[in-house]
């Protein structure tokens, strides 16, 4: 009977994939840990403080939007979305331009803000989203004395109401956006 040859252990398969388990997973949480201190998660603003402190101010912007009666009617149609305006108060100028900021309640990455120009009674731009998702829309005038805030999900199918709600015979609710 031949003579069993006595390797070291380090010569042995077995060792080295009993060590591969573990090595794997401490290689795939240094990785998971880089990860964290790298990404941005988009959830916490960088300057919260100066932000809280401006919440009065935009609580004011959007009370004086109700009290105009401001509604807008948003269609996203494609890249394209359309602004119709509409006040109950009479002696609402229409800006030449809306300042429009679309986030994602989750992803920073994905927010946009675009000026919307005036085309007769709409306020028109090019928007990038994806076909699905819950989105809130922002609109203020230059000077930001209002501002109306709503949210929208997509696929959207026809016009998205936002702004106060005014009453049937204070002002009809904007009419259908036309492509």
């Amino acid at each position: 009977m031949p003579a069993a040859i006595i390797r070291p252990w380090y010569r042995e398969p077995w060792p080295w994939i009993l060590a591969a388990g573990p090595f794997i997973v401490v290689v795939a949480a240094c990785y998971t840990a880089w990860l964290a201190v790298k990404s941005n998660d988009g959830l916490v603003t960088e300057d919260y403080y100066r932000k809280g402190l401006s919440a009065n101010q935009t609580i004011a912007s959007s009370e004086q939007a109700t009290r105009m009666g401001l509604v807008a009617g948003v269609r996203i149609a494609g890249d394209t979305l359309a602004v119709r305006l509409d006040a109950r108060d009479k002696s609402f100028v229409m800006p030449p331009t809306l300042a429009l900021t679309i986030s994602h309640p989750t992803r920073a990455g994905l927010d946009q803000s675009r000026v919307l120009g005036r085309n007769g009674d709409l306020y028109s731009g090019e928007v990038r989203l994806p076909a699905a998702g819950h989105w809130l829309v922002l609109l203020e005038d230059e000077r930001k004395t209002w501002r109306l805030l709503g949210n929208v999900i997509l696929p959207a199918n026809g016009e998205t109401l936002i702004g106060a709600p005014v009453t049937p015979q204070a002002t009809p609710a904007p009419a259908d956006i036309r492509n």
